[in-house]
């Protein structure tokens, strides 16, 4: 590859030190950084050269108008919204994702949520704004801590590791399910100190068919899977009735994973103590929906990966892949387009 120029293009905008910083991989590298609002705009003969695609999904052209594509790098560590495209069933095209980027925040958003339902954080919202002191808070504030408490993480993958490692201090029971149990370590991406590649922040670990075993003994639920078809409407009414009376619930992964009717029925009956969901059917979430209503139910605007430094953590592992590539390595967070992730 040191006599061919390897053209990338990104269709997200990148400040001059990511620019930098992935030039400086290696001497052939052309990068064109075009903002466009609407890449579908860009002229043929882009197309025509680019050989490394950096973007977020939110255009993919057909296979003949980029002949010369080798691989394609999702900004997301979710693919649901693109796994669908021809582009990436076509032949000779790799394409990875952002998984492992942002698990370290994540992490954080999850620990909050957990923290907030155990320590009754709706409840005294609630009173705060009808300037209420809640004199029965000795017998309605009960916390239930996490140290000595079991939580379950259903998808045990770059961000349930992740969680499982911030929990690790807490003193928490760490039950886990994964698809594949034979397989505990993780050959993902996961940045120095963070995760748990070698699996040993779990106390157990359940297959998914083994899932309503587990979530009996949980005192909180950690949703952390992908989308596809297998996971859709995985937490539905018996997944429910399949939890620990009093328990928890907290969602980051995708909307359609949770049956959201099952889930208001489960938390107006009381059978749940509680939910964190930063992610739903339909987004943004409308202002009609019933969700709005439960008054144990915290609603964040799909935000638990945000942080400034997100597109830094983009560009780290899109550079580390940039190098295996130009080796001929197998690249980190390939996407099986058949399991859908």
């Amino acid at each position: 590859m040191e006599n061919k120029k390897i053209e990338i293009l990104s269709t997200i905008s990148l400040t001059e030190e990511q620019i930098k910083k992935i030039q400086s991989v290696d001497e052939a590298i052309r990068l064109d950084v075009n903002r466009a609002k609407d890449a579908a705009k860009l002229p043929d003969e882009t197309w025509n050269k680019t050989e490394i695609l950096l973007t977020s999904g939110n255009y993919l052209p057909t296979r003949e108008k980029v002949p010369n594509l080798r691989w394609i790098h999702n900004s997301y560590a979710g693919v649901d919204t693109i796994i669908e495209d021809p582009l990436l069933k076509a032949e000779g095209i790799v394409t990875t994702s952002s998984s492992g980027v942002m698990i370290s925040q994540m992490g954080e958003y999850i620990i909050m949520a957990l923290l907030m339902l155990g320590h009754k954080m709706p409840r005294m919202i609630k009173a705060q704004k009808q300037k209420q002191w809640i004199e029965e808070r000795y017998q309605t504030l009960q916390p239930k801590e996490l140290r000595g408490s079991t939580v379950g993480i259903v998808g045990y993958g770059s961000i349930g590791r992740e969680v499982a490692r911030q929990l690790y201090p807490y003193g928490t029971t760490v039950l886990a399910a994964k698809r594949d149990v034979m397989h505990p370590e993780d050959k993902g991406y996961t940045p120095e100190g963070l995760g748990d590649p070698k699996g040993n922040y779990f106390h157990r670990l359940y297959p998914i068919e083994a899932l309503q075993g587990m979530l009996k003994d949980c005192d909180f639920v950690v949703i952390t899977l992908p989308q596809t078809a297998e996971t859709e409407n995985l937490f539905n009414k018996e997944m429910f009735n399949a939890m620990k009376p009093g328990s928890y619930l907290v969602n980051v992964s995708r909307g359609p994973l949770v049956n959201e009717p099952a889930l208001i029925e489960a938390l107006s009956s009381g059978h749940l103590g509680g939910a964190v969901l930063d992610v739903f059917h339909e987004e943004p979430l409308p202002s009609i929906s019933p969700l709005w209503e439960q008054p144990n139910l915290i609603i964040t605007p799909h935000i638990s990966a945000f942080s400034p430094k997100m597109m830094d953590q983009v560009v780290d592992l899109f550079v580390e892949n940039l190098k295996r590539y130009l080796k001929g390595e197998k690249l980190y967070n390939q996407v099986d387009v058949e399991q859908g992730y």
